[in-house]
């Protein structure tokens, strides 16, 4: 999927596009915001690059979705933020610029508004649904059991510091969901690829997971 971005889609796809500036966000923190706001539970995570450096560029992503058919890229340039959207001839990209626009412009408003230790676990919690969705495609992809069983821990143990996840209503039943998996994953051959058998059942966890977790984020980014 992302050989066939780079070499068909990015080039040859109808687009539309917008920028954000940063001020009074860091580089890191308004891409993670968009991360967020771009995603969804019908959205795949195809690549992600991240700038060593969080007040410079750098930071790329790019995320489909299963539902529209379509791709979104987020660049994170030293000037500015950019997204676009790529979409199939006869459909549009109207929602970027009226929907999802105007909803970061608004979080990012929010977001400065509140307390540093707020803004670092909303941070820290976006970076658990990142890894969420790096198991996913892993899984898609049917990548090895070695890799799988990792992601899975990347996630739980990244959810295991901050207070906002462990906090929150139902956080117990997702971290004994996560610690089930690993037990499962654990136990295969580690050199293999994720079987068939599994796939299904670890895709819904990690849904269901994931939906519980982008309206614990939304909730204490918008009010």
């Amino acid at each position: 999927m992302l050989d066939q971005f780079n070499a068909v889609i990015s080039s040859q796809w109808p687009s539309t596009n917008i920028s954000e500036e940063y001020k009074p966000l860091n580089h890191k923190e308004l891409f993670e915001l968009a991360y967020h706001t771009n995603n969804g539970v019908g959205i795949r995570n195809v690549f992600i690059k991240l700038s060593q450096d969080e007040k410079k560029g750098g930071s790329r992503a790019i995320l489909y979705s299963n539902q529209t058919k379509k791709f979104i890229s987020i660049n994170a340039f030293d000037a500015n933020l950019s997204i676009t959207k790529y979409f199939n001839e006869g459909e549009s990209g109207d929602k970027l610029s009226s929907e999802v626009g105007p909803k970061l412009t608004e979080r990012k408003k929010k977001f400065a508004s509140k307390d540093d230790e707020v803004k670092k676990q909303i941070l820290k919690t976006i970076l658990v649904e990142r890894k969420l969705d790096e198991c996913a495609n892993l899984v898609m992809m049917k990548d090895i059991n070695r890799k799988i069983y990792f992601a899975i821990g990347d996630a739980r143990e990244s959810a295991a510091v901050v207070p906002m996840f462990m906090e929150a209503e139902g956080a117990s039943t997702v971290q004994l969901a996560l610690n089930k998996w690993m037990t499962i994953v654990n136990g295969l051959e580690q050199e293999s690829t994720f079987p068939d058998t599994h796939v299904q059942g670890l895709l819904k966890n990690l849904m269901q997971i994931k939906n519980w977790l982008l309206k614990l984020i939304s909730n204490n980014l918008d009010w």
